[in-house]
């Protein structure tokens, strides 16, 4: 199966700009990114709309491409990416993953989960999820859930604690029903992602701020794979300092 990994990287952040090419144990987290990458694929390249970030990236002997600055998400960076390296190297990929570029601590074996998925022809989008440890985590509107079907699909994510409950104690949610933790890391059959990337934003996306949401409302098929590693994105320069200290 011939894969294609792309790690969508921006310089501009509210919270924590240029954060690609902070220094975490020595080097800078794209590199980090791009790294386990390799392990998974040579055909690994950065989509990024800034020159400082493409320019570390050749010097670490990565692979970069230039893409828009007008993109309002890294799936749709990922797909004017993927429309250069196909159109320059005239070779075609069965799989599309999508790696963000601040997550440095994503392990091989998790991308290799996902692009597993494809062996199904039924999947056209696969993701990954992770059991909540923390109760109190359920209720935190910046950890993304998922609810999933028994068929590992997802049935809808949510900022909202899923599922709901009814007749019990917050404290106790954890304990009734696991919930799971959406790890935002995707996989797409090329054409698939050329599709999601045309359609309009839906009122379910725009409600939570949740692209994934924007696919299942047009009824696209997610699997969702657990995992039991925790992926640490760094957002802030807070998230940089303890991610260094743990090293």
């Amino acid at each position: 199966m011939e894969v294609l990994i792309l790690i969508p990287a921006r310089y501009a952040s509210t919270r924590f700009p240029g954060k690609p090419l902070a220094e975490l144990g020595g080097k800078p987290v794209i590199q980090h990114v791009l790294e386990k990458a390799w392990a998974v694929s040579a055909d690994a390249f950065v989509a990024t709309d800034d020159e400082r970030i493409y320019e570390r990236v050749v010097q670490c002997g990565g692979k970069a491409v230039m893409t828009s600055t007008a993109h309002k998400s890294g799936t749709d960076r990922c797909y004017e990416a993927y429309r250069q390296i196909v159109g320059q190297n005239r070779k075609t990929y069965d799989v599309v993953v999508n790696i963000q570029g601040d997550e440095p601590f994503i392990q091989p074996d998790q991308v290799r989960t996902l692009v597993s998925c494809f062996e199904d022809p039924e999947i056209q989008i696969a993701t990954l999820a992770k059991q909540f440890e923390c109760n109190a985590d359920i209720f935190d509107p910046n950890k993304v859930k998922v609810v999933c079907s028994a068929l590992q699909t997802a049935l809808y994510f949510s900022r909202s604690a899923i599922p709901f409950c009814r007749g019990k104690e917050k404290e106790e949610w954890g304990k009734i029903v696991p919930f799971y933790k959406h790890i935002g890391m995707y996989a797409y059959r090329p054409e698939v992602l050329a599709q999601i990337t045309a359609l309009p934003q839906g009122q379910l996306e725009v409600a939570e701020s949740l692209e994934q949401l924007r696919w299942l409302e047009n009824g696209y098929k997610i699997a969702v794979r657990i995992t039991s590693h925790e992926s640490i994105g760094i957002d802030t320069p807070e998230d940089l300092r303890r991610a260094n200290e743990a090293l």
